[in-house]
């Protein structure tokens, strides 16, 4: 029980140090397994708080609500009453996000526009074919076995079966609006680029903390086969 309480107390300490991100930092180690374990906890924590790009000074604010929920504490504000204005936050800092991000796609959409192979649909999604295939074409009740490799506009890799080593196996109908319309476009053996609009992915809220909010998605993929 005692070894309980202490692991407790440290769970707390650790997590306000972590969100009193406004003070001096140092590089030194974790002192054991436990506070590995705890950090990484607070590292996780802080993946929910991405879409509010919250601020050093911010972070106080929320390590002293984290502090005293924990201690269970009398809260300094009625949290029902606050609930709205905290909804609203969050969407505005996820749109302001989402615009910096739908900017940053500009310069790459123009580029790929520029390529005269590149085939456009109105709903913003581009195809560029980089290798042509002979095989049949999927319907949307079909599930094919594909390789790809995902990225962001600045080229970070946020998903790779080529990566894992192994080909993935999905239905048609079940992923991303833009997979779902530019798989049945594409006979087996094709290899093609995607340059897919946030309204084809995954829009205005992205999906942290690998894709951000608004974010454009680039997939090089290959239709390897369909799996009936």
């Amino acid at each position: 029980m005692r070894r309980q309480s202490c692991m407790a107390m440290g769970f707390v300490c650790l997590l306000v140090s972590v969100l009193h991100a406004a003070e001096p930092r140092t590089s030194a180690p974790l002192p054991d397994a436990d506070a590995r374990t705890l950090y990484t906890l607070g590292q996780l924590i802080s993946r929910t708080l991405e879409s509010f790009a919250l601020t050093p000074d911010e972070l106080k604010y929320v390590g002293m609500g984290l502090e005293d929920g924990v201690l269970q504490r009398e809260p300094k504000v009625d949290l029902a009453a606050e609930a709205p204005r905290l909804h609203e936050l969050q969407s505005a800092r996820r749109a302001a996000a989402a615009a910096v991000e739908k900017d940053r796609a500009l310069a790459h959409v123009a580029s790929v526009s520029g390529n005269p192979d590149s085939i456009h649909h109105p709903n913003g999604l581009i195809v560029e074919p980089l290798k042509s295939g002979s095989g049949e074409t999927p319907s949307s009740s079909d599930h094919v076995s594909v390789h790809y490799v995902g990225r962001l506009v600045d080229g970070t890799v946020f998903d790779s079966s080529l990566a894992r080593g192994e080909p993935t196996t999905l239905p048609v109908k079940g992923v991303i609006a833009c997979w779902n319309q530019a798989l049945p476009t594409l006979r087996v053996g094709t290899r093609a680029r995607l340059t897919c609009p946030p309204e084809l992915a995954y829009g205005d809220r992205g999906l942290p903390p690998a894709i951000r909010p608004g974010a454009t998605l680039i997939f090089e993929l290959e239709l390897l086969g369909i799996v009936r």
